[in-house]
């Protein structure tokens, strides 16, 4: 439920916005230099303006989830390429791996019939939005009656929201690094599916922002153990010593839904892991 905004003793702003285009027409009025700066798409697009741009995609989600009361959300990356069982894929490979469509929506599933006791405030399923196993994310809550969070991004070619996000938890970004702010700004779980760049991308920020110790752990699941080990080379960056035999332990290898649940529901406040399936 969201809460209702006051203004205090002030105007409001959406009343003066539409004053404003309410101004006898004049070469005055028609002048961008007469239009309010918070009204001014132009004016905010300039390059001078990329701070303001970068608080305010800060902001407006914050705001959003906050008024909805969501404390703590469950992340979820994969790629976009990955089709649901039985539909068509672009290659043969990826209509093998459309089972991780079929893992994506049973875990998110059932993450959510748990959100759903806490009225969608907390483990909220969170996504990128867009096709693959993001829609089988956000698809997996629909199925469990609750809400999901969908965190798209404008690109070069359509990028459209999936159907199953819900609508005003539907938010869509200019800045990469602002949308990776937000999956991790509530995260308590991290699944992370096969994909591409941007899914290699995402699992690498967090691992660093955890290695690193900027942002608390949680656990990182891995779904399909042969594919992240022929994929990423993880035993050679020990060998070369540019990680730690210890950095290993910041995630886990799953395979299914329910492996993914018994390595959440073991974790415990030390960070520690208990009977870790598939390591």
């Amino acid at each position: 439920m969201k809460r209702e905004l006051t203004h205090g003793p002030f105007r409001d702003a959406h009343q003066d916005v539409e004053t404003s285009r309410q101004v006898t027409d004049s070469p005055q009025a028609r002048s961008p230099a007469y239009r309010l700066a918070f009204a001014d798409p132009d004016f905010l697009c300039r390059d001078e303006l990329r701070p303001v741009r970068l608080q305010l995609e800060l902001l407006k989600p914050q705001l959003e989830m906050d008024e909805r009361g969501i404390r703590s959300t469950v992340v979820l990356f994969g790629g976009a390429r990955i089709t649901a069982p039985g539909q068509p894929a672009r290659t043969e490979k990826l209509q093998e791996m459309s089972r991780y469509y079929a893992e994506a929506r049973a875990f998110a599933r059932a993450i959510t019939e748990r959100s759903v006791q806490t009225d969608c405030t907390e483990n909220v399923i969170v996504t990128g939005g867009g096709p693959g196993v993001m829609e089988a994310g956000n698809r997996g809550a629909a199925d469990a009656g609750g809400c999901s969070i969908g965190l798209n991004i404008v690109l070069p070619h359509e990028q459209q929201p999936n159907r199953y996000v819900t609508p005003d938890l539907c938010f869509n970004f200019h800045y990469f690094g602002i949308r990776k702010m937000h999956f991790l700004l509530r995260a308590q779980a991290i699944a992370v599916f096969p994909g591409g760049f941007g899914t290699l991308d995402e699992l690498f920020e967090s691992l660093t922002l955890i290695q690193t110790g900027r942002m608390e752990r949680v656990p990182v699941l891995l779904f399909g153990q042969d594919f992240w080990h022929k994929v990423v080379n993880w035993n050679a960056l020990v060998e070369a010593g540019t990680i730690s035999a210890e950095d290993l332990e910041l995630f886990s290898f799953v395979e299914t839904a329910e492996e993914a649940l018994a390595v959440i529901d073991g974790w415990t406040l030390t960070g520690k892991r208990e009977d870790i399936p598939g390591r």
